[in-house]
């Protein structure tokens, strides 16, 4: 089966059967922290295509997921991705920005886990508000369950595309405070991600070069790579200043900017040389330690 129907799959509880090398977990099984909203999921293939492929958009969540990719035992590195796809916290790229990116991760030995957080934006509410208490609580069930993943609890990152990058942002620099009442023990388990991975993320800037006023970055921010190209206009400086504030911080951070390539390419090969950004992030990956 192909993975980009996983989404259908439900798991009625947060056990994990070690065996299977892709389980859909709900994240709040016992419902939604403040979650009132009654809709029905959708998910369509209309729209614009990239690389000639269609993209799967996934709207209209109101129960949050992980889909958890194990890495096989002879190729594991002991690390884990949480994958944050974009869309502007309305719609989910979800194969594009989700489990393409989970199969690359495998190939490197790296366990992925595909968040599918809430959307679209909740009225009266920040855009990012309900998303970040989804990649919190994944964040720690990945930690609390590192044993039976076979994944090095010190070894979990997050990424993101786009609007997905500024929820792995806001997850990079939000984990002294729970956003959501805790709920049992994995909520007792630190949802602080060890590196991040943003690939041409959004609304990183307040407009005035200077970081938007709910991003805090500290010396604890975790080392980040960013990947963004000069002809997407309207979120490069969103790379340019988060960059720059990692720097003043004292933060670990890499850039590589491309001349061209747009935004939305995924791991796509639209003719550019920014598709060979998951080659760097390779690179990254082997420097940082996170794969040997």
């Amino acid at each position: 089966m192909k993975m980009m129907f996983l989404f259908f799959i439900c798991i009625c509880c947060l056990q994990l059967p070690v065996t299977a090398q892709e389980q859909t977990i709900h994240l709040f099984p016992d419902g939604v922290p403040d979650e009132v909203l009654l809709m029905e999921e959708q998910a369509d293939r209309e729209g614009n295509r990239v690389a000639g492929e269609t993209v799967l958009r996934i709207t209209n969540v109101t129960e949050p997921t992980i889909t958890i990719y194990q890495a096989t035992e002879q190729v594991a590195s002991g690390a884990a991705m949480i994958v944050c796809p974009g869309g502007g916290y309305n719609i989910l790229a979800y194969d594009l920005e989700g489990d393409e990116a989970c199969l690359w991760l495998n190939d490197l030995g790296i366990t992925a886990v595909l968040l599918k957080y809430r959307v679209p934006r909740r009225e009266g509410k920040e855009k990012h508000d309900a998303p970040l208490q989804d990649v919190q609580r994944a964040i720690s069930y990945v930690r609390a369950n590192a044993k039976q993943l076979n994944i090095d609890p010190h070894s979990i990152g997050v990424m993101g595309f786009s609007a997905g990058a500024h929820l792995a942002v806001m997850a990079s620099n939000s984990f002294n405070q729970r956003t959501y009442t805790a709920i049992d023990s994995i909520d007792q388990v630190s949802c602080q991600p060890n590196f991040c991975l943003l690939i041409y993320p959004a609304y990183l800037d307040n407009g005035n070069f200077q970081p938007a006023p709910e991003i805090k970055i500290s010396s604890r921010t975790p080392p980040t790579m960013l990947i963004q190209t000069q002809d997407d206009k309207s979120y490069i400086n969103s790379s340019l200043v988060y960059y720059n504030a990692l720097m003043e911080a004292g933060v670990r951070v890499w850039m590589h900017l491309y001349n061209r390539g747009g935004h939305g390419y995924g791991l796509r090969d639209t003719g550019a040389a920014v598709n060979s950004w998951p080659d760097r992030a390779e690179d990254w990956f082997h420097e940082i330690g996170v794969i040997r």
